[in-house]
């Protein structure tokens, strides 16, 4: 009797995989982060925005200095306790889950891992809500952005860790 082997799961930001969330209806689709899933492992698709009720389109936001609040570039209107609230009940239900790793969009004020604008007038930068709430809430899971992906090495050392973690 042959037992069936599930393809371990990573986390990815939806954008990545092709799937039209982002603010103005589009996506950005990344061969790469495809083509590493689909050989050996499932991707399970999270957009934040989107998934605590932002809609597409919708007014771009950013992360305001200082206090680290999320709102929206036109309106000013503040996205940070809902986004807090999506994080607390998303994490929750990823560990149901067992990831492996993630993948997140670069520069994104919900996905960033790391240098995302926060003042355009300064070179201050910080991390995406929801990227930080995720490496806060499961730090030995292994992360890399899309742009880190491109690089051979990194690549290599992030598929190696995903591979360990599945043990």
């Amino acid at each position: 009797m042959s037992s069936v082997r599930t393809k371990p799961k990573v986390g990815v930001s939806s954008c990545l995989l092709g799937q039209a969330v982002r603010y103005n209806g589009g996506h950005k689709r990344n061969q790469t982060v495809i083509d590493l899933l689909s050989d050996e492992f499932e991707a399970v698709p999270v957009c934040p925005e989107v998934e605590m009720g932002m809609g597409i389109p919708r007014e771009p936001v950013h992360i305001l200095s200082g206090n680290k609040r999320l709102v929206g570039v036109e309106s000013g209107k503040d996205w940070t306790e809902a986004m807090h609230s999506f994080n607390y009940e998303k994490l929750e239900e990823l560990a149901q889950l067992n990831l492996s790793g993630f993948i997140f969009k670069t520069r994104s004020p919900s996905c960033g891992i790391q240098a995302v604008p926060v003042n355009p007038k300064t070179s201050e930068t910080t991390s995406g809500l929801f990227a930080l709430a995720f490496m806060k809430h499961y730090p030995h899971i292994p992360v890399i952005d899309e742009e880190k992906l491109q690089d051979k090495q990194s690549r290599e050392n992030f598929i190696a860790r995903l591979r360990r973690e599945e043990v």
